[in-house]
């Protein structure tokens, strides 16, 4: 019988930026600007799996400004 932990539904800060392809600091920073909802707990960073999922869906890593779609 597996075991469930009420932490399955949640990576750390180190997971989540391999799940986005981007360095834990660059997670960081988009903690700290409220970009990406984390909480801290124990000293640590957790971020929910359907949140990172969400932003995943819409997040470039690419450095510098992005291109602004314009309809016409």
């Amino acid at each position: 019988m597996a075991s469930v932990t009420p932490f399955d539904d949640y990576y750390d800060l180190v997971e989540a930026a391999r799940e986005l392809a981007i360095h834990p600091q660059s997670l960081r920073r988009l903690i700290k600007q409220n970009k990406i909802p984390a909480t801290m707990f124990a000293g640590k960073y957790l971020i929910a799996r359907d949140k990172l999922e969400m932003f995943k869906s819409n997040y470039d890593p690419r450095p510098g400004r992005k291109p602004i779609r314009r309809l016409l």
